[in-house]
């Protein structure tokens, strides 16, 4: 086609290019077709396969360390709850003080150790204004809470919180991240070699990273268990000092060549707190797998948004957490007898059944389930809040790989 034919029917250079587009030959002049458009860029159906271990640890520590600082005044009773059933007595803080002051003579001393301003009950003793010793008993979780904050300040409801942080953060930062990549590697064995026993993945996948995070962390557990249970004046020891202090009352009771002991005891109870951990994550993963696949697939599965993630993690958590909070109470209840137990030679004795068959022994069912109120509260929201902000932070951190 020449030049006067295209400007004089230009209708016939356009079939042309259509002609030509479509796979036909032109003799006098070639035409290309306009390129391509760029491809898309393809996204993971897994939003958290593009994300490394370093990913997924900070993800679950933001996790953990959110986790700890809002649900620990529900610790704090629980582990009062159970410290009390246990035969740990309460009293007002400055009761210690005030008896090692009384060998100087009543006119030495002016206290008021009443649990509260507005106690009616309290009497006097000598100068002293004291509360009788039912003032400082605990009925329930309420009771628990409202007391702590009347008699010790409303701070100590968070006490122990700088144990929970360093417990928390790397036991979370260890647990989660693991169990990612356990289930997935299991996922993929059991695909290949056993489809029968997919189902029962995550089971086995959260039992193996709790055990792991747990043998790992688990003198800075025994000394938030021992921060929250005891009152220890007006400035409660740190981490490093309840551990100090707990090592050297074993070793002052032990010869030098048994000095090795003093170090043993900083995981003195670890079989209890695997014997609850365990089976915790076991059905907590169980339930908590098939609900959110199970929310994720109603709010749009591969094309949910962060706030769908975000609802469907925590909902599924928070259902899976009550649950097995509340089927490894009595497991929790011996956890906290052997880590509050003073007497060195009995802590190191005692195994988990035998602390079971006290705790029958003393209570009976409902010394089992001491503090299943505040247990059950506290464990639902928290593995809500861990879960459903970790896979939030996966599922932005895989948008921004995606996206860059």
């Amino acid at each position: 086609m020449t030049d006067s034919e295209r400007i004089q029917n230009p209708w016939m250079a356009s079939a042309a290019v259509t002609m030509k587009s479509q796979g036909g030959c032109d003799s006098g002049e070639r035409f290309s077709p306009p390129p391509p458009p760029p491809p898309p860029p393809q996204q993971s159906a897994n939003t958290g396969e593009q994300l490394g271990v370093v990913e997924r640890a900070f993800s679950a520590a933001g996790a953990a360390f959110l986790s700890a600082v809002i649900v620990n005044p529900l610790d704090v009773a629980k582990t009062r709850l159970q410290a009390q059933a246990a035969g740990v007595a309460y009293s007002h803080p400055l009761g210690d003080l005030t008896s090692r002051m009384a060998c100087f003579g009543p006119n030495m001393m002016f206290a008021d150790l009443r649990c509260s301003p507005s106690c009616a009950r309290a009497g006097i003793q000598g100068t002293v204004s004291i509360c009788p010793p039912e003032c400082f008993r605990y009925k329930g979780t309420l009771d628990v809470l409202c007391k702590i904050t009347q008699q010790e300040g409303f701070t100590r409801l968070w006490r122990g919180t700088n144990a929970g942080l360093a417990l928390a953060v790397p036991t979370v930062g260890i647990y989660l991240p693991c169990y990612d990549i356990f289930r997935n590697w299991l996922e993929e064995f059991t695909a290949k070699n056993a489809p029968m026993t997919t189902p029962y993945v995550p089971l086995l996948a959260g039992s193996l990273a709790r055990s792991l995070a747990c043998a790992t962390c688990y003198p800075i557990e025994l000394a938030r268990t021992r921060m929250q249970a005891f009152q220890n004046g007006k400035k409660p020891p740190g981490v490093v000092q309840t551990l100090l202090g707990v090592v050297s009352h074993v070793r002052s009771t032990n010869s030098p060549q048994n000095s090795l002991q003093g170090y043993r005891v900083l995981w003195t109870g670890m079989g209890a707190q695997l014997a609850r951990d365990v089976p915790f994550s076991a059905i907590c993963w169980s339930t908590l797998e098939p609900t959110r696949r199970k929310l994720l697939s109603l709010v749009g599965g591969d094309d949910a948004n962060a706030l769908s993630v975000l609802g469907a993690n925590f909902s599924a958590g928070f259902v899976a957490g009550t649950l097995a909070a509340g089927a490894t109470c009595p497991l929790d209840v011996a956890k906290t007898r052997r880590q509050i137990e003073r007497d060195p030679v009995r802590a190191l004795t005692m195994t988990t059944r035998q602390t079971l068959m006290e705790v029958w022994r003393d209570g009976g069912l409902k010394g089992l389930f001491t503090g299943f109120g505040p247990r059950v509260g506290r464990a639902g929201p928290s593995v809500g809040i861990v879960v459903s902000f970790y896979e939030v932070v996966k599922y932005v951190l895989h948008h921004r790989h995606t996206t860059s």
